[in-house]
């Protein structure tokens, strides 16, 4: 475990996370799918104030274990083992989804997103 975490590249995995966690604050914002996410979801898009401090750092933490499982992949040059992880986030995020009765539309969205961040994960560790 420690050769496998030894050989990581950090940088990629740190930027991948903040980006990937930028992308969705774009992804979930009213610009892009969020009007239609929030009413699919049953909930109310609020200001950045009222934002819900546990499910944020929940979704950072998520963010950057999965980042991780993508630099440890990267080390070993098993990229569809990456891809293997990325899709099956995004099935138990839409799974989770289902459970509370999401519209498809949301739930694609839930979907979507996964799917996005671990590609912008994949390119980070790709570019540094």
């Amino acid at each position: 475990m420690e050769s496998e975490l030894g050989n990581i590249n950090w940088i990629a995995v740190i930027v991948g996370t903040v980006v990937a966690f930028l992308v969705g604050w774009l992804w979930y914002s009213p610009k892009l799918f969020g009007t239609g996410w929030a009413a699919g979801s049953g909930v109310e898009l609020g200001s950045a104030q009222s934002m819900p401090v546990f499910a944020m750092v929940s979704q950072l933490v998520a963010l950057f274990l999965l980042a991780l499982v993508i630099g440890i992949t990267a080390t070993f040059e098993h990229l569809i083992t990456a891809i293997i992880a990325i899709l099956a986030a995004a099935c138990f995020t839409m799974s989770a989804g289902a459970f509370v009765k999401k519209s498809g539309y949301a739930l694609g969205v839930d979907f979507g997103y996964i799917v996005v961040a671990g590609v912008v994960m994949i390119i980070c560790q790709g570019i540094f």
